[in-house]
């Protein structure tokens, strides 16, 4: 296991791209990260984890610009909502081509997205494309927090992993709300609270 900084993002990104798996900081936690495109690196964040394999990989990407590259669009609820809290602790769970969908586990062709808050983050994620990225954790465990926990937690793994170290982060986790139509449903509480979420769509 190999720790990056913030010097190093071209090279963490070259690693990701040639199909490796990083574990990466967010404004939240830590998170085991993937290119979507990489299907063996999709793989190993679910075999390191022990994600079952029933719960998709939610997506991060540098700008609201970038996820509309790789969606095409945005119902125009999320629209108001990602520019009213992104970059932020807000994931957005909305339709997803099916191609895009299956990448990244999903069962029902949607997707969550979130444009993280922590800079170095997006500045990886600008050279890196859109990731798939969960917690940094065995499943049901509590999350990484810092690059030591990555370390302890992953470091005797077989898969190579890079750690970008990008200094201690939150424990509470990101919003996370699904966008039908023009209705909206919170899937699980988190940093932004509810009342947040109505008073951006009046």
């Amino acid at each position: 296991m190999r720790t990056f900084g913030e010097h190093d993002l071209d090279e963490l990104s070259a690693l990701l791209g040639a199909g490796h798996v990083a574990a990466i900081p967010t404004d939240t936690v830590y998170g085991l990260a993937a290119r979507p495109d990489q299907p063996r690196a999709v793989e190993a964040v679910y075999r390191l984890k022990g994600r079952p394999s029933a719960l998709a990989l939610p997506v991060l990407a540098a700008t609201l610009d970038d996820v509309l590259g790789l969606l095409g669009q945005l119902p125009p609820v999320a629209v108001v909502l990602a520019r009213r809290f992104w970059p932020g602790a807000l994931t957005l769970v909305v339709d997803a081509p099916a191609e895009l969908a299956r990448r990244v586990g999903s069962q029902d062709d949607t997707i969550g997205l979130r444009v993280p808050a922590l800079a170095v983050t997006r500045r990886l994620l600008a050279r890196s494309g859109p990731l798939a990225v969960t917690s940094a954790n065995l499943h049901g465990e509590a999350p990484c927090t810092d690059a030591a926990q990555v370390r302890a937690a992953f470091g005797s793994s077989p898969e190579p992993i890079g750690v970008l170290d990008g200094g201690p982060s939150s424990t509470e986790p990101s919003t996370v709300v699904a966008v039908r139509g023009g209705e909206i449903e919170i899937l699980r509480a988190g940093a932004i609270r509810a009342e947040e979420i109505a008073a951006a769509l009046l």
